[in-house]
């Protein structure tokens, strides 16, 4: 399915106008991931500028965009309630500068080590993350406060205008390509719910709101309004209840609140101009952190997790990037410009952020696949914000969920639904696991890192069973011919294979079929030869190959046992 975003040459043209519909696209989601790390709107948004503009000048992939992720906001939510917002700078910024060390020493190439199981699991799973995040967008703010479904009229015109921007974004290449289909069917689909705006019958407004198609102002303002009206629930709740209580209740009920006070609650929130960003130490909005060792040791786990959290999915997404355009992208560069880009980040008071895969999707769709794709994307996301928000009021989030939709449909690999019954087992159970893992904890990282370690036992453990030997005399000495790594895992096979006590005087193990990987295999090697000096007998190693004879010698009086010099590469007799 992939071969879905391959069918485009890069052009000037072609970027611009992919940058222009993937800014339209980071708008709702800089805002809803704000709202998850419980910072303002404008603080996600501006954080999308920073991390878009840098990376695209400065990364590794062009084409690939990047913004404030969900993946970072999880982590960013824990340090904001626990210490406030005055830490979340300075712990993006050591999160950038760990990154750009990483880059430095030149360890991105360890995404080498992901396999494809890994691979299509993160893909699939995030697919469906993607897909299931969408159903947001059909909840409105209801008469209690709280976010609720569209019913009726509402919710069959936001369908039926999702279904419309899908259709389009199929059918319209197939009669011209000179504009990004996506880009068209916003268009389309933002002047047709203008219409419907302006002449819809009172019975088509869902409760409380003035538009019968929910636009991404409306979705904003709704998801504050929610927020204030929680805010007060948990107030009243923490004043009216015993301390017993409040523990008890992660979640303050809605109904605490009068109708009136919902009401009232609702009313108090009005939309403010935020000024624009600037240094966070000369914002008079924020109280410094103290720049004191205390406050290093309370961001630095948070620096870790979020350096590392950015690099696995922005390095995931590189990875998918340059399959799609076959193409290659640079990973050690690629965080050098995610560290450089979460440094002005935090310095400009943002959250911080990494690759995203569904804007990076939709602008390969769109034809992007130079760095001028993500500047015009980051510049135009700033335009919107600062310039045209009258403009992007106006666009429907319809529009916007059909864009997200198709790239749910590109981004699943549907071959793994017909393939599974011809692929190892164990493949199937790392794909399995690394997308219920994403879809159900929406941690990445963490995914990623399981399905490695997951598929990293099963290859151990796949080796220790294969390790074997072929025996065979040669005059008075008998060699055991091996076969197969040996590592850890492997060793206990090792000893069961020789036989010590009923061996002759002299053996030899012939590694010309296998290799010495680990210090497990040097302790086995040097036990062994103990055991048959314990015999009064010779055990002799050959056919080492350079790198596990250096190994050996290397290791002194922790590996004790005779190297032999003699090379046996043809074995005529085997036992």
């Amino acid at each position: 399915m992939l071969q879905f975003f391959s069918k485009h040459t890069a052009s000037v043209k072609d970027d611009i106008l992919s940058g222009l519909t993937v800014a339209l696209a980071l708008v709702p989601e800089a805002v809803a991931f704000a709202f998850v790390a419980g910072i303002p709107p404008t603080v996600g948004l501006y954080s999308a500028f920073f991390i878009g503009l840098v990376t695209s000048l400065a990364g590794g992939r062009p084409g690939m965009i990047s913004g404030a992720t969900g993946a970072m906001a999880v982590v960013v939510v824990s340090l904001v309630a626990l210490h406030g917002i005055e830490y979340l700078f300075p712990a993006v910024i050591l999160c950038g500068l760990l990154q750009v060390t990483v880059g430095v020493l030149r360890l991105g190439k360890l995404i080498r080590l992901v396999p494809h199981s890994v691979m299509l699991g993160f893909v699939n799973g995030l697919a469906i993350v993607i897909g299931l995040a969408q159903l947001g967008s059909f909840k409105t703010l209801g008469t209690d406060g709280a976010m609720t479904y569209l019913q009726g009229a509402p919710l069959m015109i936001m369908i039926g205008l999702v279904v419309l921007t899908m259709a389009m974004i199929v059918l319209l290449p197939k009669l011209t390509k000179a504009v990004p289909s996506s880009l068209a069917a916003i268009v389309v689909v933002s002047m047709i719910s203008v219409g419907i705006n302006q002449y819809a019958p009172q019975d088509w407004l869902p409760t409380g709101q003035t538009h019968a198609v929910q636009t991404v102002d409306d979705l904003m303002m709704n998801n504050l309004k929610a927020k204030a009206v929680h805010e007060a629930a948990v107030e009243v709740h923490s004043q009216n209840a015993t301390v017993a209580d409040v523990d008890a209740h992660a979640v303050a009920p809605l109904s605490v609140l009068s109708p009136e006070q919902v009401e009232a609650t609702i009313a108090s929130v009005k939309p403010t101009a935020e000024p624009l960003p600037m240094l966070f130490f000369l914002d008079s909005r924020y109280v410094l952190a103290p720049m004191t060792w205390e406050t290093l040791i309370i961001i630095l786990p948070f620096s870790l997790i979020l350096a590392g959290v950015g690099l696995i999915e922005s390095l995931m997404t590189l990875t998918l990037i340059d399959e799609i355009t076959d193409t290659r992208g640079y990973g050690n560069r690629e965080c050098i410009g995610q560290g450089a880009a979460n440094i002005v980040c935090g310095l400009f008071g943002g959250m911080g952020g990494c690759a995203m895969i569904g804007q990076s999707l939709i602008n390969v769709n769109s034809g992007g696949r130079g760095r001028l794709s993500g500047v015009v994307a980051a510049i135009g996301l700033m335009t919107m914000v600062v310039v045209l928000k009258p403009v992007i009021s106006l666009v429907p989030m319809a529009a916007l969920v059909g864009v997200m939709f198709m790239v749910v449909i590109g981004t699943f690999e549907w071959s793994t639904l017909h393939t599974w019954n011809r692929i190892p087992k164990s493949d199937v159970l790392v794909m399995v696991l690394v997308a219920g893992y994403t879809v159900l904890f929406h941690n990445l990282a963490i995914a990623v890192l399981l399905g490695i370690v997951v598929q990293a036992l099963i290859f151990a453990w796949h080796h220790a069973t294969h390790l074997m030997a072929d025996i065979h005399f040669e005059d008075d000495k008998k060699v055991y011919q091996l076969h197969g790594p040996l590592f850890f895992a492997s060793v206990t096979s090792l000893r069961e294979i020789v036989d010590p006590a009923s061996d002759p005087d002299v053996v030899a193990i012939d590694f010309y079929f296998s290799r010495v990987y680990d210090q497990s295999a040097m302790e086995a090697i040097h036990k062994l030869a103990e055991r048959y000096r314990q015999e009064n007998k010779c055990l002799l190693l050959r056919n080492l190959n350079a790198d596990c004879k250096r190994m050996i010698e290397k290791a002194g009086n922790l590996a004790e046992v005779e190297i032999s010099e003699d090379r046996h590469y043809h074995i005529t007799e085997i036992i």
